[in-house]
């Protein structure tokens, strides 16, 4: 019997990870709680499982979760059904979800207990990287799981970071998007800008993209229309990367940061524009939809 790969959680993200997978010539079986996300990767000739309890069976030898927070992975691994008792002892499991560092060393020490092998492995790049599997993934967990995963690591993503112990890949996570955070809202700051002063913004994109003021929201996923084809921005704002993920990140952010005692006052801020937006019923919105709300509302472009 050929072995395969059990992906559990194929939304926006995981459904063109787990498809990368399968055009490589891997075995996928996929699950998903949603009905509309498993019809999805159906019609991209994924193999569709309808419950998670006839997902793992004895040809299973590698588990793949990409899961919104902590406590559907705490869940999904330790729970009730949890997985972590029916996969056997060479099975490889890869968490991909961006979630508390506590509850990927919790999983992490009871899949040790059992002589299984476990990163957590959470992913950077959006949707955009996922389909074109360009994904940054940054890993924790010990050199021999790690070099393990690497192979399968290299479909999914380009730039593969061992960051260090179990945790560490969600904690450099943690750090990278909040940086992300601040950066697409200075972004917004600076066009918003510009806007008011009357320049040409396809001008001062250029300008930006091509000086010290450029980060990865200017060059790559900028927070405006008609500036680079195919971003959530020229799509209205469709996800992408939703204000309410970022909005969790941020939150785990700032959760780390007061656990050690870190001063993170961009951070915290950061985190307080995106938890307004998100309030204001924005929460599933692209998370460069925050330059709708950047500068009073100075734009004059529509959010459905």
């Amino acid at each position: 019997m050929s072995k395969s790969i059990a992906f559990i959680g194929v939304g926006n993200m995981g459904c063109p990870m787990a498809e990368n997978l399968m055009k490589s010539g891997k075995s996928v079986k996929v699950f998903d709680v949603s009905k509309k996300m498993l019809e999805i990767a159906r019609d991209k000739n994924l193999e569709t499982i309808e419950n998670i309890d006839d997902l793992i069976t004895d040809n299973i030898e590698t588990v793949v979760t990409m899961l919104p927070e902590g406590k559907h992975s705490r869940e999904v691994y330790l729970g009730e059904k949890g997985i972590i008792n029916k996969v056997s002892k060479d099975c490889l499991l890869i968490d991909c979800s961006t979630i508390d560092i506590q509850t990927s060393i919790e999983i992490g020490k009871k899949a040790s207990e059992l002589g299984i092998k476990m990163i957590d492995a959470p992913v950077s790049g959006g949707v955009m990287g996922a389909q074109k599997a360009t994904l940054n993934i940054m890993v924790g967990g010990s050199k021999e799981a790690f070099e393990k995963a690497l192979p399968l690591l290299k479909i999914m993503g380009k730039n593969i970071f061992h960051a260090g112990y179990l945790g560490s890949g969600n904690g450099a996570k943690i750090c990278n998007n909040m940086a992300l955070g601040i950066a697409m809202i200075a972004a917004s700051e600076s066009l918003m800008l510009a806007k008011r002063l009357n320049i040409d913004i396809k001008k001062v994109h250029e300008i930006m993209k091509n000086a010290s003021g450029n980060s990865w929201p200017i060059s790559v996923y900028p927070p405006l229309p008609g500036l680079i084809d195919g971003t959530p921005s020229n799509n209205n704002y469709r996800p992408g990367f939703s204000a309410g993920m970022m909005n969790k990140d941020l939150k785990l952010a700032n959760d780390c940061a007061q656990s050690v005692n870190a001063e993170t006052p961009l951070g915290k801020m950061a985190l307080e524009i995106y938890d307004q937006f998100c309030k204001e019923g924005n929460e599933t919105k692209d998370f460069s939809a925050i330059s709708k709300v950047i500068g009073g509302n100075a734009w004059d472009y529509p959010i459905d």
